[in-house]
């Protein structure tokens, strides 16, 4: 049996979904809750119970809206420069691990996150919006204080990601910090997710997945997961250190190589940004005016 979840528009509201072995039913006509969110307040459980339900309705049309599966993330975490090839092209200097720390920035959960589509926004002002494809994990049991060993067991599932930044705004030369990375990384829509969600156990090993993103159809990164230089089971116990992990977190484990900042190239209204993950899927937005 294959399993994804989707959250869909289904009559103008926003209906919990899950595929099966091809076949797309509301979560409620599964027996399970309304909505994703709700499935990882005790993810085990839903798990199998999804896995061993039986359908009692028709399952539903494959045109309805795709929206973002998960409405919405408790946090979410985004690993800073951590591929070994996006390193070097944003110039670090020392590429070995023992000389990188790996960091996190926020997003913001309700404003930014967004489904495929016309969805993203250009953040307001800036001249340099740039693009990077992500693995992004979705955590289905707390997590505080874990060691590296047992950090792959709070993961529930895994989605496509893209983070989308305004590099000028990210930059602030003039003060004391250097950088501000809330005007570069906190912006609205500027978090697509999506199309689905697999659950960890389909997946496999995360940390040998390709992933690529493409711009007008001319690809821009194309990699495989292996180059992170913190791997996720090292991301979980280090942000399960600085602060408790919820079920429905969202971490976003970095970016490779491609992205458009060390060639000064950036993104424009209605560009069409596709970014793709070995057995997840594709996620596809198109730039929209600011806002």
């Amino acid at each position: 049996m294959t399993l994804a979840l989707q959250t869909l528009r289904l009559d103008g509201a926003a209906i919990g979904c899950a595929t099966i072995d091809g076949k797309t039913y509301r979560l409620t006509d599964l027996g399970a809750p309304a909505t994703v969110a709700a499935l990882f307040e005790d993810w085990p459980r839903w798990v199998a119970h999804l896995r061993a339900a039986k359908p009692t309705a028709p399952a539903l049309a494959d045109d309805l809206e795709v929206l973002a599966p998960l409405q919405f993330p408790g946090k979410i975490l985004c690993a800073g420069a951590n591929y070994y090839d996006h390193s070097a092209e944003m110039g670090v200097q020392d590429l070995r691990k023992e000389a990188q720390r790996l960091f996190f920035f926020f997003k913001p959960p309700r404003n930014a996150v967004v489904g495929p589509g016309a969805t993203v926004r250009k953040p307001i002002g800036t001249n340099a919006m740039d693009w990077e494809v992500e693995l992004a994990l979705v955590i289905g049991k707390t997590a505080r204080n874990v060691t590296v060993a047992d950090a792959l067991d709070h993961v529930a599932a895994y989605t496509v990601a893209i983070d989308f930044s305004a590099r000028d705004h990210n930059r602030a030369p003039e003060t004391f910090y250097k950088l501000d990375w809330v005007a570069g990384k906190g912006h609205d829509t500027c978090c697509p997710m999506g199309p689905r969600l697999i659950p960890a156990d389909e997946i496999g090993d995360a940390m040998d997945l390709a992933l690529s993103l493409s711009v007008n159809g001319e690809t821009k990164q194309n990699a495989r997961t292996g180059g992170m230089i913190f791997s996720i089971a090292e991301q979980i116990a280090t942000a399960s250190r600085i602060m408790t992990l919820d079920p429905g977190d969202v971490i976003l484990t970095g970016t490779p190589a491609g992205v458009g900042a060390p060639k000064g190239t950036f993104l424009s209204v209605g560009d069409q940004v596709t970014a793709t993950i070995e057995k997840i899927g594709a996620l596809t937005v198109t730039i929209q005016p600011e806002g």
